[in-house]
């Protein structure tokens, strides 16, 4: 009777449990949306406004820091800076030595001195973000001086580490991945300035293509969570089942995901394309100016210039971020070390080759699969005449559907943990 009690109270705790972490996820996400109205002082608004309505720049910037970048509140960096410090770490641990050490070989302790040095380098490019981010305002200031320099950066250098230390709380104690919930909150909350989505003219519309669209709408959807989802398994088996004669069934199996580097390629591409925009209007000599201008009108006026362009750097980047973070030596290591190996093919060297293999095939399929997300906007523009989630693109469409997809199975995850803990007890 004792033991049933217990059972019963402690499932109604491991349920308020989630209920506070969902709780502490929403809290959280309001204070985040309310500092991007907060104002920095000193700037003329107004004129920032009709400016920035049309910037590509800007307008790129806002997905990720949900309009934030347009208003310049406190948060107007968002969580990017720390987007871009964890990128950098990311990028440049197989090439240090320490730092590959301290990932690999010490653990827990490793992990903490990874995110600390995370933590000072987002601090560090936040500062540099926010000068950038002052001196790009001094013809927007009311009044320019050292002062206004100095607040502006102490402001949003301030704002972006709260931001970072936000999706921390997040992820350690609230629901999913504290950075990707922020992002996908703040596109949300950007649609209604990105997209026409909220002035939609129902009366002026073809039924028919409309019905065209959801079914394409749909069917996309569908397709990005499966190709998400979807990794191919390839068997594995250890010495002690051959040495049993274990040869036709596979338990165990090493996944590899079809789409290996996620929206990583996209987001890089899209940001290398938005450099020389960005770059005709901060640098002043004319000369240097009229010829950025001329490569920008040759590369966003021509259609399939542009679409080449991007499709390029989506497979560069797919290439490049796999071989980054998906070791074959390493791999090929470690099951050598476990005494496992995949039937039909030798340890060592010819396991290596095999892996590398089948990851370029992956990985072109999987790069392939991005570069067709990325024109389906314009694709079902095409097809329906309805620019409904133009706006929205490739990128947040991705994000979005990672981070339900990720939300749903921590829940159920849990849920099905905390069950099978009370059905033992």
């Amino acid at each position: 009777m004792y033991k049933n009690n217990f059972g019963i109270l402690k499932k109604l705790s491991d349920l308020q449990i989630l209920k506070e972490k969902i709780i502490l996820t929403l809290v959280i996400i309001l204070i985040s949306r309310l500092g991007i109205f907060i104002p920095i002082p000193g700037i003329d608004y107004e004129n920032f406004y009709k400016m920035s309505s049309n910037n590509q720049v800007i307008n790129f910037i806002n997905i990720f820091a949900g309009g934030g970048f347009s208003t310049i509140g406190i948060f107007a960096l968002g969580i990017v800076p720390y987007i871009n410090a964890s990128i950098i770490i990311q990028l440049i641990t197989p090439a240090i030595p320490l730092l590959e050490k301290l990932q690999k070989e010490e653990g827990d302790f490793g992990r903490q001195k990874i995110n600390q040095i995370t933590r000072y380098l987002t601090l560090i490019w936040s500062i540099i973000q926010s000068i950038g981010v002052t001196f790009w305002l001094r013809k927007y200031s009311l009044e320019w001086s050292l002062l206004f320099i100095f607040q502006t950066v102490i402001i949003l250098s301030t704002g972006a580490m709260l931001m970072m230390w936000f999706s921390e709380v997040i992820t350690e104690n609230g629901l999913g991945n504290g950075s990707s919930i922020l992002i996908a909150i703040n596109i949300i909350a950007s649609l209604q300035k990105t997209s026409n989505i909220f002035k939609f003219n129902f009366e002026a519309i073809n039924y028919i293509q409309l019905l065209i669209f959801i079914i394409l709408l749909i069917s996309v959807l569908v397709l990005i969570i499966y190709v998400q989802e979807a990794t191919r398994r390839i068997p594995i088996v250890s010495a002690k089942q051959l040495s049993r004669g274990i040869i036709n069934s596979y338990n165990n199996y090493l996944p590899l995901k079809l789409n290996q580097s996620g929206i990583m390629p996209i987001i890089f591409a899209a940001s290398l394309t938005l450099i020389p925009v960005y770059l005709s209007q901060i640098i002043i000599n004319d000369n240097i100016r009229n010829i950025i201008m001329i490569f920008n009108n040759i590369l966003f006026n021509n259609k399939i210039i542009y679409t080449l362009v991007y499709f390029t750097l989506i497979f560069f980047f797919s290439y490049f971020y796999t071989n980054v973070f998906f070791n074959t030596n390493e791999i090929t290591e470690n099951l050598k070390k476990m005494a496992v190996s995949i039937p039909g093919v030798r340890p060592g060297i010819k396991t290596k080759i095999y892996l590398k293999k089948i990851l370029n095939r992956l990985t072109f399929l999987g790069a392939s699969f991005l570069s067709f997300v990325a024109i389906i906007p314009s694709v079902m523009e095409a097809i329906t005449q309805i620019s409904l989630i133009k706006g929205i693109g490739a990128t947040s469409l991705l994000i979005l559907i990672g981070v339900a997809i990720d939300i749903v199975k921590q829940i159920k995850t849990y849920l099905l943990s905390k069950n099978y803990e009370h059905m033992i007890e």
